[in-house]
């Protein structure tokens, strides 16, 4: 994406549909995200549910943490710092400065991917993960190129873990 469109998605999102309401509920989305523990709590309660699958929602629900790592390593050779707007601090913290790709994207496109590869109804998780991942330019955290990018790695990532893993 080019770095003016990126510029103006971002200014747009920074700007645009912002209240109290709101960005409270993309701040609750960006908690639940933070470091894959939405989606290790879903796979880890799905395990509980389907035994014939537990296995698989447990593997899907390890790749959330697996996905963040695997993306601070793709941060640290990329180096990109987050986006700083004059005017409008970000509205959230993060562990790192390095802003690309979204690791919060990565991790939930990662564990959709993962989890409808195990139940189709599971489909209707991109649904969160699509939520986690707009939060976090709209909250000034990430271009929204980041978040391209951490979607499509994580995507990758759900394609192609193993499962069987345990058996």
């Amino acid at each position: 994406m080019p770095q003016g469109l990126d510029n103006r998605l971002l200014y747009a999102m920074r700007t645009r549909f912002h209240g109290p309401r709101r960005e409270a509920f993309a701040k609750g989305l960006a908690f639940l995200g933070e470091y894959g523990w939405i989606w290790l709590a879903i796979g880890g309660g799905m395990a509980l549910l389907d035994g014939d699958h537990r296995e698989e929602w447990i593997v899907a629900g390890l790749l959330g943490p697996f996905a963040i790592g695997l993306n601070y390593a793709v941060k640290l050779v990329v180096r990109r710092p987050r986006p700083v707007l004059d005017g409008l601090p970000p509205l959230g913290g993060a562990p790192s400065s390095l802003s690309f790709p979204s690791a919060h994207s990565t991790a939930s496109f990662a564990c959709a991917t993962a989890m409808t590869r195990i139940d189709s109804t599971a489909a209707v998780l991109f649904a969160l993960a699509a939520l986690i991942a707009i939060g976090r330019p709209y909250l000034g955290m990430h271009y929204p190129s980041d978040v391209l990018a951490g979607a499509l790695l994580g995507t990758a990532v759900g394609l192609v873990v193993p499962f069987g893993v345990f058996t």
